[in-house]
């Protein structure tokens, strides 16, 4: 099985029961009004188009964002060509994604194939070639069977995931991670969520060679993040391994756009400021204060919101709560910091051990853990938008890469990298989160109808995961409000979807 059959996947959702569960406003069954959610990524345009498949077109939906449409999923400009510098990738298990490709009428970007090989520091200890067979018998020469037992678990656990689409197809909802995961894969997931990858893989009877040098560098260009990740973080980074990827011609932000529009939701371009409880007798409703460079200072009352940006503490959110009692808990845990530098240039090739560039077969360079290198990643990049006459550069020619660091290269370190090149892009990203294997996961219920999208990156950070966690949003607060408690946390689902068949 080629290397870059092992790149990337799909995603998840949910979170858990507060106090406010036991209480519904609106009791005479009218609809709400209006609607706010705060963040316009992936996860808010696809809460703005759910939430208005379930709640109709007559109620008002405004989207908050203070920077740009997309959020996470971001392009840079170079020679009047567009790159991705955020999400690239899109597996084709995400029946969200592709229906949205569908109502959206995007096409998928031409794919460019390349070769992949895994660098440790001194030289290259696994190399992508032309010859599927010969890949295949050098895993097996190098690895034994530790492949097929990671495509087996793999394999399982996407299977087991699938059943969400099922669940949310026939309208069920959960509060919480925890009861999400439980539905899917029962106790085994809620374990993986607890058990550092490494150590799991072990016990399945994976190498730990194979673990060190194929599946470390999967995580490093996935998550910035060594094997000590959560198990179930790990699958889902491991969970491309079918290679079956894709992304939008133009760029996948153009998804989120798309939605916004969908949803026919009112994008306010303003940072919200301060989140307030309005009581009046057992209804509830917040006010939501704003701000924007253009205008001082305004504010509106909303019925429900949706939080669809980290309220993690090194992330600059600057959302303040008023007049909740008690006061709504700290999210906890911390972000990472991976930087994504886009670089025009020609490539070092004589540090990866080739004098000559024009004999340097690869597009892609994963490393190792133990490399202690101050890249985790480098990549040729094609552009969003691929003509039929398109051909990728040679790698003696100035080429587009993708650099993934934990630091903004320094010149000595470019300089490292490449021989010389005409511009260096940087994004700093607060990426996904900083994981741990044994992590609380934040809620998604903060109040009666005010609800935390973004926990659901505690079990896995992915557009699909985002995505998933926006029809959950939906249909929760949808049930929510309409007082359909049998549509929420219900057990053995499976039976009772083929009961209703």
């Amino acid at each position: 099985m080629s290397l870059c059959v092992l790149i990337a996947f799909f995603y998840l959702i949910c979170a858990p029961p507060t106090l406010a569960d036991s209480g519904f406003d609106h009791l005479d069954g009218a609809p709400p009004s209006k609607i706010a959610i705060i963040g316009a990524g992936i996860g808010g345009t696809a809460t703005a188009h759910f939430l208005r498949q379930h709640f109709g077109p007559e109620v008002a939906i405004d989207v908050f964002e203070k920077g740009v449409v997309g959020g996470r999923l971001a392009t840079v400009t170079v020679n009047n060509q567009d790159y991705e510098s955020g999400g690239s990738i899109i597996h084709s298990l995400n029946l969200h994604m592709q229906d949205f490709m569908k109502q959206l009428g995007l096409k998928y970007r031409k794919s460019i194939a390349g070769k992949t090989a895994v660098f440790n520091g001194k030289e290259f200890i696994l190399e992508e070639t032309d010859w599927y067979l010969l890949d295949l018998f050098r895993l097996w020469w190098r690895y034994g069977i530790s492949f097929i037992r990671l495509q087996m678990w793999v394999e399982e656990i996407m299977e087991k995931f699938m059943r969400i689409y099922k669940y949310q197809a026939h309208g069920y909802a959960f509060t919480s991670v925890d009861e999400l995961l439980h539905s899917l894969g029962g106790s085994g997931f809620l374990n993986m969520t607890r058990r550092s990858l490494s150590d799991y893989l072990l016990e399945l009877g994976v190498s730990q060679r194979f673990i060190d040098e194929v599946v470390a560098p999967v995580m490093w260009v996935n998550y910035g993040q060594n094997v000590s990740i959560p198990a179930f973080v790990g699958a889902v980074s491991l969970a491309g391994a079918q290679a079956n990827l894709w992304a939008v011609e133009g760029g996948n932000k153009l998804v989120a756009s798309g939605l916004l529009k969908l949803a026919k939701a009112n994008l306010i371009q303003a940072q919200v400021n301060t989140v307030s409880l309005l009581s009046n007798g057992d209804a509830h409703q917040y006010k939501l204060s704003y701000s924007s460079t253009t205008f001082n200072g305004s504010d509106d009352v909303y019925d429900i919101v949706v939080i669809a940006t980290p309220l993690q503490k090194n992330v600059k959110a600057d959302i303040s709560f008023e007049g909740f009692e008690p006061q709504l808990p700290d999210i906890p845990g911390s972000y990472h910091q991976t930087v994504a530098s886009i670089i025009h240039g020609y490539l070092n090739c004589s540090y990866f051990g080739f004098s000559d560039p024009k004999l340097f077969p690869f597009t892609s360079v994963l490393t190792t853990g133990a490399a202690d290198l101050f890249f985790n990643s480098v990549a040729s990049i094609c552009p969003v938008n691929i003509t039929a006459s398109f051909r990728r550069k040679q790698p003696h020619e100035a080429r587009v890469y993708k650099v993934f660091s934990p630091e903004p290269l320094e010149r000595n370190e470019l300089k490292t990298l490449f021989k010389s090149y005409y511009s260096v892009q940087v994004t700093e990203w607060q990426a996904y989160p900083q994981y741990g294997s044994s992590q609380e996961m934040p809620p998604m219920i903060l109040h009666d109808n005010l609800y935390y999208l973004n926990g659901i990156e505690w079990a896995a950070s992915a557009m699909e995961m985002s995505s998933v966690a926006a029809k959950n949003i939906a249909l929760l607060a949808y049930h929510r409000w309409t007082r359909q408690l049998e549509m929420i946390d219900q057990k053995d689902l499976m039976h009772k979807i083929k009961m209703e068949l």
